[in-house]
């Protein structure tokens, strides 16, 4: 299938600047199908910001980036109506998030007013300046790069409704001793650093994403899929379960795993494989169950807790 080789070709050409990071490429492609938001969340030094550029460089199209600070304003990210003496009229001046892939580097150093200054662009693809409504052009997709609120000083928690329009959130954890081993050969000249090469334009990015609807989905997936879902806004634990724009994620998650596999059925496994990615971030824990568990270790709790559909797949 050509999207499964087109990943392996995006791994390569990323692995030869980021070492040992094919699950979270392959999870990015996925994102990149539904035009879905990431959001990368991991201590500093991780390789987050070097992750999210070389998949820019690799995917093509028009590429920018905004470092956020607290004194980064909602219109440095928007753009503003400015005022042409020359003309005696107001013209638009379009910010940096007006590209196909946006860098929203450090995403939590924001303020709260100029992180909800993402929160139209991300759900309507669309920007207001003004009054003045301005479509995005296709593919448009939003990574953005975080430290963890608890071990950070001045960071600023994403409210929910942000949260909630990442399509997956993926933990960058510490290089493993082998894959450590090669980033230390690779920057004192062992092993060459080769420029990263375009593997997908965007017209074939277009292309992909008008054929990953047609991978099916079975009655027998759709009631597992929704037992899981149901199954965070009842937990004791969970204060705010997962919501129906979580629950299409899902879907849509398990569906690009399926394409990724070269199958056109989901299966449970698909399903069970992107789960902690996409709901994780969704869950939002009761102040006991925050004492003793993680968001991922109650949504993998509430995976083993419900029976795997034994036919699913291509009928139902």
């Amino acid at each position: 299938m050509v999207f499964t080789e087109k990943v392996g070709k995006l791994k390569m050409e990323i692995g030869k600047v980021i070492v040992g990071k094919d699950t979270e490429v392959e999870l990015m492609a996925i994102s990149l199908l539904f035009n879905g938001h990431i959001l990368l969340e991991s201590v500093p030094g991780t390789g987050k910001t070097m992750l999210a550029k070389s998949f820019a460089t690799a995917i093509g199209g028009e590429f920018s980036r905004i470092q956020f600070t607290p004194d980064v304003l909602p219109s440095d990210v928007t753009g503003i109506q400015f005022f042409n003496p020359k003309i005696q009229e107001f013209e638009l001046r379009p910010g940096p998030i007006m590209a196909n892939l946006v860098l929203a580097d450090e995403i939590n150093r924001a303020t709260p007013r100029t992180q909800s200054s993402l929160l139209e662009v991300m759900e309507e693809r669309q920007v207001t300046i003004d009054g003045v409504t301005v479509p995005l052009e296709e593919p448009f997709m939003v990574i953005a790069t975080q430290n963890p609120v608890e071990s950070q000083q001045g960071t600023f928690s994403l409210p929910v409704a942000q949260m909630d329009r990442f399509f997956i959130k993926i933990k960058v954890g510490y290089p493993v001793y082998e894959d450590e081993k090669r980033i230390i050969k690779i920057h004192r000249g062992d092993t060459k650093m080769n420029t990263i090469n375009k593997v997908f334009s965007t017209s074939e990015i277009v292309q992909l994403k008008a054929t990953i609807n047609d991978i099916h989905l079975s009655g027998d997936i759709e009631d597992y899929l929704l037992r899981i879902v149901r199954k965070t806004r009842e937990h004791n634990s969970i204060e705010l379960g997962v919501s129906p724009r979580g629950t299409l994620a899902l879907m849509k998650a398990s569906q690009g795993k399926a394409f990724l596999n070269g199958r056109t059925y989901v299966t449970p496994d698909d399903v069970k494989a992107v789960a902690p990615y996409v709901l994780g971030h969704r869950i939002f824990l009761s102040i006991e169950g925050s004492l003793t568990k993680t968001p991922e270790t109650i949504i993998t709790e509430i995976l083993d807790s419900i029976p795997v559909p034994v036919e699913a797949g291509a009928t139902g």
